[in-house]
């Protein structure tokens, strides 16, 4: 059990600690992370946007239901498909899930590949301006009148030109940011009447507090990243996911916007008779290789992030990091 630290002149308890695993879709976080939580009796709390809604299983690669019985997992399966998770939502249910797992003597491991969702937790969010629905009902209107990939390759294209920044660190499939990107874009006023996103980023957060934190990014070779995410990619169809998308999309509409993500979205291309399912695997495997760069390119402006060279399956790359978990912990809060 971890241990909260107490100073010698008997003030307030110390910063509880906490881990950060993050690293590029399919580098084996959720392997590691269980390690970890293994070791040092801890609990994982999920940092992905998809893993987040239930019913979708196979295009999200959350945990599966074994390895979220071998430790304590949170954050996975909190929402509906036709529900929208924002990151304010992720940062005050995931800030909720910390406190709960320290004030039980675990050690809280945020694990996952969501930038965006980890800075929300970790630096707090920007006092963004009020939504625009008007504007957000449009912005909708014109994904539906291109298609999924089409409309969202269009929005991100609107929202490079406003905020190049924003652009890099949101997934091009991912909508519902994307929208909400170029809302506080428009909304924001500046010396030309509005502001980027990243710039609001720096205004006004609300920091997490009370923790000390270990980051640890895993940076496999590439050739090998890659090769694990396309046959991962080909897994996912071969495990049905296009019937799955089917099922998501008779019960909450085409319009659902949780199917806008990777590989759902070229499932339902498939769905939609305007790909091939061959031509779907191929878009879905590059769709990731691509998400992995520009994830490996957020994680790397962490200056704070130790890196280790490898997957999360790999001995070596668990025990390096374990024996840095125990540095960072201390040895008498190690189950050694």
């Amino acid at each position: 059990m971890v241990e909260t630290v107490v100073s010698d002149d008997h003030s307030e308890p110390t910063e509880r600690p906490m881990i950060v695993l993050a690293g590029p879709t399919a580098s084996g976080k959720t392997h590691l992370a269980i390690r970890l939580a293994e070791q040092f009796d801890g609990e994982i709390i999920s940092c992905d946007s998809v893993s987040v809604y239930r019913e979708m299983e196979i295009g999200t690669a959350k945990p599966s239901r074994e390895e979220r019985a071998m430790v304590p997992h949170h954050m996975i399966d909190i929402a509906w498909p036709n529900e929208q998770v924002t990151a304010g939502d992720y940062s005050r249910l995931a800030r909720e899930a910390l406190r709960g797992s320290s004030e039980r003597g675990r050690l809280p491991i945020v694990a996952g590949g969501t930038g965006f969702y980890l800075r929300a937790l970790i630096d707090g969010l920007f006092p963004a301006p009020e939504a625009r629905p008007e504007l957000r009902k449009r912005l909708w209107a014109r994904v539906e009148s291109l298609g999924p990939e089409r409309g969202a390759e269009h929005l991100h294209r609107v929202l490079a030109r406003l905020d190049a920044a924003a652009a890099k660190a949101i997934h091009p499939n991912d909508v519902p940011k994307t929208i909400r990107a170029i809302e506080v874009s428009l909304a924001s006023s500046g010396k030309d009447g509005r502001a980027p996103m990243t710039e609001q980023w720096k205004k006004g957060r609300d920091p997490l507090t009370g923790y000390r934190i270990l980051r640890l990014g895993l940076n496999p070779p590439r050739a090998r990243l890659y090769e694990r995410i396309n046959q991962r990619g080909a897994a996912m169809f071969d495990r049905g996911l296009i019937e799955e998308s089917s099922r998501l999309m008779e019960r909450y509409g085409r319009e659902c916007r949780a199917l806008s993500s990777l590989g759902y979205a070229q499932a339902m291309a498939v769905l939609a008779g305007e790909i091939t399912r061959e031509e779907a695997v191929a878009q879905a495997q590059q769709g990731h290789r691509n998400y992995a760069k520009r994830q490996m390119t957020w994680f790397r402006r962490d200056s704070e992030m130790h890196w280790l060279p490898g997957l999360g399956g790999e001995e070596a790359v668990t025990a390096e990091a374990i024996s840095m978990v125990g540095r960072f912990l201390g040895a008498r809060e190690s189950r050694n």
